[in-house]
């Protein structure tokens, strides 16, 4: 392999791919085809539906957006399981690494309408995972049953295309545009994100802190 990927098949404070919680859940999800892209495809799908979607999980520390955190909870937000998605991918020796875009997101709470004071999300994470010479971008967010309650398509991913967000729903109606990309990170660039977060949100983040996102979600829907 070319030495410029090694990098990306090492563990960081918060891809902790040498984590045995994530090393267990890498290999025990990974499908029994030896072909990386297989692989991949099997833990984008992991990930996805295993671990559900859960924006007030949002936790800006290093502790709080690790891959084994996030194994633990069962539930976190799109950086976070991106994180994990990384993560179990270099554990089975597939360099991956986190990109980052912002997206105006018209899936949403009441709640986070109310507290973000706008529709667009900062730092929207991804992962990217390079396969057969090429780096290609996997979303695993939105696990099925959200995607169920609020009408989108869950996207798929085939190791082959890109995995990004549907521009519309079921229904027709507007869901997701990529207005800035913010490029790929070897790990989470937690002081941009932090940066930014504090400049564009008038809130904190203690204001979930006791709130329930599936429940809200009903509400909705």
């Amino acid at each position: 392999m070319n030495p410029d990927m090694q990098q990306y098949l090492v563990p960081t404070p918060t891809i902790d791919s040498d984590c045995p919680s994530v090393q267990t859940f890498a290999r025990n999800n990974a499908g029994n085809d030896l072909d990386p892209k297989s692989q991949a495809v099997c833990l984008y799908y992991a990930v996805r539906d295993g671990i559900w979607y859960d924006p007030y999980r949002i936790d800006l520390t290093v502790d709080g957006l690790k891959a084994s955190t996030t194994l633990r909870t069962g539930r976190s937000w799109c950086i976070a399981k991106a994180i994990l998605l990384a993560a179990c991918c270099r554990v089975m020796n597939i360099p991956a690494r986190l990109g980052f875009a912002d997206v105006k997101n018209h899936l949403s709470t009441a709640r986070m309408r109310e507290q973000m004071k706008t529709d667009t999300f900062y730092w929207h994470g991804y992962t990217s995972i390079y396969l057969n010479g090429v780096w290609l971008k996997a979303t695993p967010a939105f696990n099925i049953e959200l995607c169920k309650r609020f009408r989108m398509m869950p996207l798929e991913f085939d190791g082959s295309t890109d995995s990004i967000f549907q521009p519309f729903d079921l229904d027709g109606h507007q869901h997701m545009e990529y207005v800035n990309y913010r490029g790929e990170f070897l790990d989470t660039p937690l002081d941009a994100i932090r940066k930014t977060f504090h400049d564009k949100y008038a809130w904190n983040l203690s204001c979930w802190k006791d709130a329930d996102f599936d429940s809200d979600v009903a509400r909705e829907v």
